[in-house]
């Protein structure tokens, strides 16, 4: 899904679930408005902080790592969706800190 789509989604449907999985710095120097964080190497201590069966839209910041974290996450069942591009394709609201 492109950055794009997301947007369109959010703009159209209000909340949907993004999960973050950049480092700490990079999610404090600008996020999605809502988005969860967990990094990439600690996903498989967090499987229990996210819902299986509602579809999570995954970020990093080109689309590399959160490809990985869809890879991991839908082996176990979950429904993700990676974000192609990442946050450096991104064009609606960012938020910073953490």
């Amino acid at each position: 899904m492109l950055p794009q789509d997301v947007l369109n989604r959010i703009q159209h449907q209000g909340l949907i679930h993004i999960l973050d999985v950049r480092e700490d710095d990079e999610w404090e120097s600008g996020h999605i408005p809502g988005a969860k964080h967990i990094p990439l190497g600690q996903i498989a201590k967090a499987l229990n902080e996210l819902q299986p069966k509602t579809e999570t839209i995954v970020v990093c910041r080109s689309g590399n790592r959160s490809r990985v974290a869809c890879d991991y996450l839908s082996s176990f069942g979950y429904t993700v969706v990676n974000m192609s591009g990442g946050m450096s394709e991104w064009t609606g609201e960012v938020e910073y800190g953490k």
